[in-house]
């Protein structure tokens, strides 16, 4: 079973994609940028849109198995460094950082999730 969990975000309709699904025991967070003028402000944005799509499918931060981290500048990572330590810290995920272009400029970090999904009861 697939389950679909929108976040009413303008973009899901107009590219054909979904924040969250849950399937085959798994939640998979979308790609996810945030707002503000520098990267840890997008970062903090960012994971609590993450977090918000993890709780509607009943799951958290702790569930995470696995985090990949997108930048179009790796020099702007370290500076996240201790926002994910907070947020993670002592559930850490398998974690992936990649240097790339990100859809707009102005985006300087983008964060994809994968957690647990809750056992059905």
């Amino acid at each position: 079973m697939i389950k679909r969990i929108s976040s009413g975000g303008e973009f899901e309709a107009k590219i054909g994609y979904c924040r969250t699904v849950v399937a085959g025991g798994f939640v998979h967070v979308a790609g996810t940028v945030g707002q503000g003028d520098d990267v840890v402000a997008q970062c903090k944005s960012a994971l609590e849109t993450i977090g918000g799509a993890l709780q509607k499918a009943g799951a958290g931060f702790a569930d995470a198995v696995r985090v990949n981290y997108y930048l179009p500048d790796a020099a702007e990572f370290e500076p996240c460094w201790p926002v994910l330590a907070e947020v993670f810290g002592a559930n850490p995920p398998a974690a992936t950082m990649i240097e790339c272009n990100l859809i707009d400029p102005k985006f300087r970090i983008e964060i994809e999730v994968t957690a647990l999904a809750p056992a059905a009861g």
